[in-house]
Parts: C-alpha cells; sequence; structure tokens
C-alpha cells in the first residue's frame, strides 16, 4: 500500500460539520486503500499564543476524536508531531534548501499576519517548511489537500525535486490527493463562505460534531434561507442548497432523491428533518467520543504504541538525509 500523510492541528473544541465532511469522513476511507499517517501537528499550532495547559488538553482531545470518528491507530499510525524529533530536525535542514522569495508568496503567511500584526515570528513565516519535513519524513506518496493547502503542497514538492536534484533521489515527491467530489458544507448565516471553526459569526452558522441536539436544531432553524418556499437545489438558492448537501450527506441519498423527500414541504419541517438526521447521525461519534475520551489508559497506550511507529519511518528519512549532506555519522 501507497503511503498517505495528513496532519491536523489541536485548536481546541470539536472539528466542524464542515471540516468532518470536508477531511475527517474521507480520513477515515482512505485507510482502506493507502497506508495512512495521521498526525496532531501541536508543533505548527505554536505560531500563535497559546495556553500550554490548554494546548496539551487539545492535543488529547483531538486524538480521542479522531478515534471516535472512525480512525484505526493499529492500522493507521496516529501520533503527536512533537514527540516524534525529526520533524524540527528535518525542517531545519530543509529550511536550508528553501528560498526566502518562495515563502514570502505564501498566502497563508500574509493572511495570518494580517491577524496576528503582534506576534508576526519566525515560525509563521517558515511554517510551510515544517509542514514539507511532516509530508517528506514519511515518503508519503499522497496527501490530502483542500484549495488552501494547496500551494503549501506545491513547496513541499519542489524542495523535494530540488534536494533529489542535489543528492540523488532521497524523497518521495508527493502528489495532491483531490478528494472525491461531494459536498463542501457552507456556513449556515452566510452559505457564500465555507463552514469554518474560525468564521466568527458567534457559531451561529456553524455547527460542531459534539453539539447536542437542542444546539444543532437551533443553529438549522436560524439558517439562511431565502423569501421563497420550495426545497430545490439552485445557485439562486444557495441556504437551501447548503441544508440539502447536508441532509444528502448524512443519508448517502442523491441530491434528486433529497429533493423528492422534501417535494411540497414547507422550510419548517425541511429544516427539522435536517437538524434530526445530523443529531442522529453525530450521536454515534459523540458517544464514542465520551468513551474514549474517559479511558486515559486506551489513549495513553494509543501514544505509547504509535510514536515508535512514527520515529522509526522518520528517523529513517533523516539518517538518509544525514548521509546524503554529508553530516558526520
Amino acid at each position: 500500500m501507497k503511503t498517505l500523510f495528513s496532519g491536523i492541528q489541536p485548536s481546541g473544541g470539536a472539528p466542524s460539520l464542515g471540516n468532518y465532511v470536508g477531511a475527517l469522513r474521507n480520513w477515515v476511507k482512505l485507510q482502506e486503500r493507502y497506508f495512512c499517517v495521521y498526525s496532531i501537528v501541536d508543533m505548527h499550532a505554536i505560531t500563535i499564543r497559546h495556553d500550554a495547559a490548554e494546548l496539551r488538553k487539545n492535543c488529547r482531545d483531538m486524538l480521542a476524536f479522531l478515534i471516535a470518528t472512525g480512525i484505526d491507530p493499529e492500522a493507521s499510525v496516529l501520533y503527536y508531531q512533537s514527540a516524534v524529533p525529526a520533524h524540527a530536525e528535518l525542517a531545519w535542514i530543509l529550511n536550508c534548501y528553501t528560498y526566502m522569495g518562495e515563502l514570502s508568496r505564501m498566502t497563508q503567511f500574509k493572511e495570518k499576519s494580517k491577524k496576528h500584526q503582534d506576534n508576526i515570528n519566525a515560525g509563521l513565516f517558515t511554517y510551510p517548511v515544517l509542514q514539507a519535513a511532516d509530508i517528506l519524513l514519511y515518503n508519503a506518496g499522497f496527501v490530502p489537500v483542500g484549495e488552501d493547502q494547496r500551494q503549501h503542497l506545491e513547496l513541499s514538492r519542489d524542495i523535494a525535486i530540488r534536494f533529489n536534484n542535489m543528492y540523488g533521489d532521497v524523497f518521495t515527491v508527493p502528489e495532491a490527493l483531490i478528494p472525491e467530489s461531494g459536498a463542501k458544507i457552507k456556513n449556515l448565516q452566510d452559505p457564500s463562505r465555507k463552514m469554518s471553526k474560525s468564521d466568527g459569526d458567534g457559531d451561529q452558522g456553524v455547527i460542531y460534531m459534539l453539539d447536542p441536539p437542542d444546539s444543532i436544531a437551533s443553529k438549522i432553524k436560524r439558517a439562511v434561507t431565502d423569501s421563497e418556499s420550495e426545497v430545490r437545489y439552485s445557485e439562486t438558492k444557495p441556504g437551501v442548497s447548503n441544508l440539502l448537501d447536508i441532509y444528502s450527506v448524512f443519508t448517502d441519498k442523491t441530491i434528486a432523491e433529497a429533493e423528492k423527500d422534501f417535494a411540497g414541504v414547507k422550510y419548517g419541517p425541511f429544516k427539522n428533518a435536517v437538524a434530526e438526521t445530523v443529531a442522529a447521525a453525530l450521536s454515534a461519534i459523540q458517544s464514542r467520543y465520551r468513551e474514549i475520551s474517559a479511558d486515559s489508559a486506551y489513549l495513553d497506550k494509543v501514544i505509547a504504541s504509535n510514536t515508535p511507529r512514527a520515529a522509526a519511518i522518520a528517523e529513517k528519512t533523516l539518517k538518509a538525509v544525514k548521509e546524503r549532506i554529508g553530516f558526520p555519522l
């Protein structure tokens, strides 16, 4: 099986419904076709100011959540990035093969610099090099990416090719794995934007994976629709179309089938049905999350068994890099 790498930041709280549908649900499916290395990238999380105890808790919570969604820590490698020193060591080496001009063109650096003007640190600038190290350490042939990460993956490819041209084939040059076409869940209050934890709209437009049924119902009840009353999928009806996308995802129905379910149905009952469908689908994940979170011994065991697995792969690659560039062994 070819290797696939992906990482997720422990940003605190449960992921949004948009993140689950767009990424994490796909991670579970990818385990069937690839040897998957999934990292909780806590080193990336410190590019902005944070509370130490909160970060530690967020990492633990994310570990429990990923397992609850269906990530198998025996089939896949699931670990904390900071627990494998090779990430930081390779990142430093790759910094020396990355150009300032390349990093200065990174869109995310520009965006985050605007948001955190009091903390434009070097780590924020070189973040993409650490991301390249994350991927290249595991000889990942594939990386699932959305549009917001495509630029970083292209830089990872450029660094790998540049290094290989200088020292021979050391790194696998990763390819983007574009998610299968499907729903892109939008903000309930503004369906022109994706549903994201960073929306800053008071959370009314975002459903979180651990939201209780009454919260889900309240948010969907307040979801923006339009002045019509027909449940129909159309570019001119983005709010209704978004709710149909959500319904189709969690019922495994096509949009045409979903439209048929609500033929002649008013928006009120339609929203109630969507809310009930989402709450029912999330209940199993929520129950599993609570069970796993309460089992500290199990989580400790997952990390204790997976960290050496990750380190063994990473250190083998790092050793090859050190040999090629001439470090004493």
